[in-house]
């Protein structure tokens, strides 16, 4: 069952979360630990990232450097296999511009489709960390909705380079990234949810949002997002604060502002133990009134907060 019709067909707020592909070479368990972990809440399905490749420098130990490109979490589209095999759970892996030419995304959807994976995310996916703007690779792409088009061409039986298939089969279906407070990179919030409107008209059948802390801001957005004519199910992207440093960090990092409230609660702490405690209350609080309204489903970011995200859970659900 797709994504969109899991979300319709649950009679209360659903409930997700993403995952990471295990760092090259240690293997699948822990994630497993951690499906193992959430999956007793339910998920509906389960979100698997995807990671570009990256420049590393090796020292070669006479003055000079060896500059080679690196995929430190390959697997993306055998994690996703695993996981739907071993638990019999939808998996939505994502799919990006961000690194991959439009032959190696087409090999891709291949093998998902071969898998009989057939639920997407489609990003455009960050810039590389040497690079000072984004910069697709090859003949890849600027925006997530050129990635969308390919999608829809291949679900049509049409291959990129414009010869057709010879057998068809499920079509994929996908959902795109949104931004309450905005992408780093757009210049307004009118211009994100015109292009946002711009990939819903494209295909997609779902948003999920950015990581917020501030329901205000989620809430406002999709008053914004309906005014504008986007009548998809926005799903709120959450992940309870942990740790002291990430004050600092996660405006940094997400471009995205934590409230006074919050703030001012965090500096009371003197550990990051804490400040967990903070985080769960935090994320307990926003959960209950993000179902309050009738949110259709809550993605959780797990990332480094799998046993927060347990303690919330086992609170609201």
């Amino acid at each position: 069952m797709k994504v969109i019709d899991l979300i319709h067909n649950n009679k209360k707020t659903a409930f997700s979360f993403e995952i990471l592909p295990p760092l090259k070479g240690t293997g699948i368990e822990k994630l497993y630990q951690t499906v193992d972990t959430l999956r007793e809440f339910d998920p509906k399905y389960i979100n698997i990232t995807t990671h570009r490749s990256e420049y590393v420098y090796k020292d070669l130990g006479n003055g000079l450097f060896q500059r080679n490109r690196l995929r430190r979490r390959p697997g993306t589209v055998a994690v996703a296999a695993a996981i739907q095999n071993k638990y019999n759970i939808t998996v939505v892996p994502h799919i990006l511009c961000s690194g991959f030419t439009r032959e190696e995304t087409e090999y891709v959807l291949l093998d998902l489709q071969f898998l009989n994976i057939t639920d997407l995310l489609v990003l455009r996916g960050d810039k590389a960390k040497h690079e000072s703007v984004f910069t697709p690779e090859g003949d890849g792409y600027h925006h997530a909705i050129e990635l969308q088009e390919q999608i829809n061409n291949f679900n049509k039986g049409i291959f990129v380079d414009g010869s057709e298939m010879k057998v068809t089969n499920s079509p994929f279906s996908y959902g795109v990234a949104c931004y309450p407070e905005k992408h780093e990179e757009a210049p307004n919030i009118e211009s994100d949810l015109y292009w946002l409107k711009k990939k819903v008209e494209a295909g997609a059948e779902y948003a999920v949002t950015q990581l917020f802390y501030d329901n205000k801001k989620y809430f406002e957005f999709v008053e914004q997002a309906k005014a504008a004519g986007i009548n998809v199910p926005i799903i709120p992207g959450i992940k309870p604060f942990k740790k002291l440093s990430q004050l600092s960090m996660i405006p940094k990092t997400f471009k995205v502002d934590l409230p006074e409230e919050l703030v001012k609660e965090a500096l009371k702490c003197k550990t990051d133990a804490e400040a967990e405690q903070v985080g769960i209350e935090w994320c307990v609080t926003q959960c209950k009134e993000l179902m309050s309204h009738g949110v259709p489903s809550i993605h959780f970011y797990s990332i480094g907060a799998v046993d927060s995200i347990k303690k919330v859970a086992k609170i609201i659900y």
